[in-house]
């Protein structure tokens, strides 16, 4: 592989079919994966992150999975860090970077010009209480403050609402003023999957179905015992946060698991917008499932084609 072969990046909504594009590629180009999806950062969330199996990885690297406990918050100004250490180390190999996850901010965050202002435990824990108390009246005031950065975060992300404001008090600038302006660090394709809305609604129902019968409950069960609870990030997770509830006698069966297929896709539809909003990035039809020749289509134009001739 030469030094300036493009990282690759691979976006999309969740069940969209990035895992099986990243082993295709990472198989076809000498590539290894850099996990971007901040829930598959938490050792034991397992099933319902849809975490590849060691024994399902092909013998590829996979980088930055299983990298903190539940009881631990993600942090995208650490993560940024420890991704481009292994972007550097995969080149040193000769291998081709490949990250792939639907957490945005954290796939720009290795990829792209970013800086991220501290944080302070103390203006943090009031502002939390705050939104945690009124977060449409906060969202007003983000609004009041900074109406860029409040146009682009919904009332209902309390997290970024917090962010927002914690940097605004902290910097004394606005919060969109700290956003990328999508500039990468070194060359870089980037990869979208999109599937049809109804068709993405029926995997995220059957996959929310098959991960309760595959023992979800009982991880949830297990992650508590070490913690799960504590966990800022981790017990909020879609599906972690309706089976916390389920166990603690407040939903049924039924009712958690329709929550949890709400939330999915309105997560889903949050993804597509953040992505959409990048301009650099070749979409690719993922309904047909048929990734490999779509992706190679796709960047023909800007590299060699990725898979050999049959």
């Amino acid at each position: 592989m030469s030094a300036d072969d493009p990282i690759i990046t691979i976006a999309g909504a969740t069940a969209t079919g990035k895992t099986d594009l990243a082993l295709n590629l990472a198989e076809h180009l000498g590539g290894e994966i850099i996990n971007t999806d901040s829930m598959q950062f938490y050792r034991g969330m397992d099933i319902g992150t849809a975490k590849l199996p060691v024994s399902s990885r092909r013998g590829i690297p996979h980088h930055l999975i299983d990298i903190l406990d539940v009881r631990e918050d993600a942090n995208v100004q650490n993560f940024q860090l420890r991704a481009r250490e292994a972007i550097a180390a995969i080149r040193a190999r000769g291998r081709r970077p490949i990250l792939v996850g639907g957490s945005g901010l954290y796939a720009r965050a290795a990829t792209d010009r970013m800086e991220f202002p501290g944080t302070d435990p103390q203006i943090r824990a009031r502002i939390e209480s705050e939104v945690e108390a009124d977060r449409w009246g906060r969202h007003r005031h983000l609004q009041d403050l900074d109406p860029a950065a409040a146009a682009k975060i919904t009332p209902n992300d309390s997290r970024r609402i917090v962010r927002a404001l914690e940097v605004i008090e902290l910097t004394g600038r606005p919060f969109s003023a700290q956003l990328p302006d999508y500039q990468a660090i070194e060359p870089t394709l980037h990869l979208g999957l999109r599937v049809e809305r109804q068709s993405l609604h029926e995997k995220i129902a059957e996959r929310v179905a098959t991960m309760w019968e595959h023992g979800w409950v009982d991880e949830v069960r297990a992650l508590l015992d070490r913690g799960l609870a504590e966990g800022k990030t981790a017990s909020r997770a879609i599906g972690y946060a309706q089976i916390q509830r389920h166990l603690a006698g407040e939903l049924d069966r039924d009712r958690a698991q329709e929550d949890t297929i709400i939330r999915t896709r309105q997560f889903a539809r949050r993804q597509d917008t953040w992505f959409r909003r990048d301009p650099r990035i070749v979409w690719i039809d993922g309904t047909a499932g048929d990734h490999d020749a779509n992706a190679s289509r796709a960047l023909k134009a800007d590299t060699d084609a990725i898979f050999p001739e049959s």
